[in-house]
């Protein structure tokens, strides 16, 4: 009898060796989040990558930059207006978001508030008749560009200013104006710009705020304190050599001076998701000027290398003319512009390589291999390596055949499930190019020597909250980059 019991005992462990358990047929599951997260309208925003600004009000036609608030609105005369035409530069740069002045800190309104005369109304656009702000949205949703507004809350002019309950009632108004008659708004802007002179007055952001949230439920807000966007703390356009889209928002306040540099970096330890936006003119201004040029080419891939590159959006200002339109030099500067980024980015010398990582979450054919890492999906798809507890992973890409030679590594992680990454470098057959801190939605490395040449480029991840997730790996040849001493150019 217990010959026959151990018989059937082997039998059966036999079996379990043999035959595959029921959970083998189950897809490795993803790791955990590291909080906090985006939402899906920052996630939208984030990849949009490059945003507009259209600066354009009564400062177009006075050639200044602050105006006084004393200013006639007959003097508001763009003849040619035509915001159609905005909306094809857009386009043709692959831009999917243009955020319009509706009100700068002169207060005049380019729609016709009835909470003022100081509008359009008083203006001959139409003989009085006229909405900038309609045209513009018309012509953006005729186009598929989403929309974004500026409604400044330093006002020179209107007389409520100072008085914190009649201006902020004043100010509620227009903002419902604006959120209820121009459809879908995909992001609204506040800051705290004054002058040194401007009479004491206290906003009411949160209800602000509350309201905005109440009237279009995916808008992204942004200020200096967000809650959906935050200001880079400067407007050259450039973002921190470290920067987090993770920041405590209880250390933040709107017109704080003393905070730039927080919000340049963010936080590794914040407890809010709330990325860095990149304000920056392509003039020297941001009201258009006849005596100004747009910045060189040069200007505005360095200024793409530290915003875009460094895990922030550009938000690049264009200001129409006093026509009504955007320039012809301004036009040309950003063709060749877009034109720049496709030739640097379009090709990935990284595809046609075979691709090896340290360790891989769940095995081969789990769906976190190396391999993902070159797909088109930068965000839900990537590699992930084993949670060994080891607090250095590395993933290699591999030439195979003639040698690799570029000069910008792009790194991009998978933000959905937080940003992990603190340190990072870079290697060529051994020998280091590139080093740094954050990556998130984007890292983009232009070597410092210039061009480099090798069969293998690791990128070794030496200090992360929790594993790294890298949804995309890239070497490109940037032709317009000639750093001193560059002795590779191609």
């Amino acid at each position: 009898m217990a010959t026959h019991y151990h018989l059937i005992i082997s039998t059966l462990i036999i079996l379990s060796n043999i035959l595959p358990s029921h959970q083998d047929h189950f897809a490795t599951t993803p790791p955990l989040p590291i909080l906090p997260l985006p939402s899906y309208s920052q996630l939208k925003w984030q990849q949009r990558e490059i945003i507009f600004f259209h600066h354009f009000g009564v400062n177009t036609f006075t050639d200044s930059e602050w105006g006084t608030g004393k200013e006639s609105p007959k003097i508001f005369n763009p003849k040619g207006l035509n915001t159609t035409q905005w909306v094809d530069v857009a386009v043709q740069m692959g831009v999917s978001l243009s955020i319009l002045t509706a009100k700068h800190h002169d207060g005049f309104c380019l729609w016709p508030s009835k909470y003022t005369d100081h509008s359009v109304i008083g203006s001959p656009l139409q003989d009085g008749h006229g909405d900038v702000v309609k045209d513009f949205a018309d012509a953006a949703r005729a186009g598929g560009v989403d929309i974004g507004l500026y409604l400044s809350p330093w006002d020179r002019h209107d007389y409520r200013y100072g008085k914190t309950i009649a201006y902020n009632e004043y100010y509620m108004g227009q903002l419902q104006e604006l959120l209820n008659k121009y459809g879908s708004v995909s992001e609204i802007w506040f800051d705290g710009a004054k002058g040194p002179n401007a009479p004491n007055m206290t906003y009411f952001f949160s209800d602000w705020f509350a309201m905005v949230g109440e009237l279009q439920s995916t808008i992204n807000i942004f200020s200096d304190a967000g809650p959906g966007v935050r200001w880079v703390g400067n407007e050259k356009g450039f973002a921190g050599t470290t920067c987090w889209s993770t920041i405590n928002k209880t250390a933040l306040s709107i017109g704080n001076e003393s905070i730039v540099d927080y919000l340049a970096t963010g936080d590794p330890k914040g407890t809010d998701w709330l990325p860095a936006e990149c304000d920056v003119s392509i003039r020297p201004g941001w009201f258009w000027h006849k005596s100004e040029s747009p910045k060189k080419l040069s200007e505005l891939l360095q200024i793409y290398y530290n915003s875009v590159g460094r895990n922030c959006v550009l938000l690049l200002n264009v200001p129409p003319n006093t026509t009504g339109l955007i320039s012809d030099n301004d036009i040309q500067r950003l063709k060749e512009f877009k034109s720049a980024l496709e030739t640097i980015f379009s090709k990935n010398l990284a595809q046609s390589c075979n691709v090896k990582a340290s360790s891989i979450r769940g095995g081969k054919d789990s769906g976190y291999g190396p391999e993902f890492v070159l797909d088109k999906d930068h965000l839900w798809t990537y590699w992930a390596p084993n949670d060994n507890g080891k607090n250095e992973h590395w993933i290699e890409i591999m030439a195979t055949n003639k040698l690799l030679k570029f000069n910008v590594v792009r790194i991009q992680e998978a933000i959905g499930l937080g940003q992990r990454i603190r340190k990072h470098e870079v290697y060529v057959d051994g020998n280091r190019v590139a080093k740094g801190t954050t990556v998130g939605y984007k890292k983009l490395h232009r070597l410092e020597n210039g061009v480099v040449s090798g069969h293998r480029v690791r990128i070794r991840i030496i200090g992360s909250s929790g594993v790294p997730l890298i949804s995309s790996v890239g070497l490109h040849f940037d032709p317009f980059w000639h750093p001193v001493g560059d002795k590779n150019k191609l």
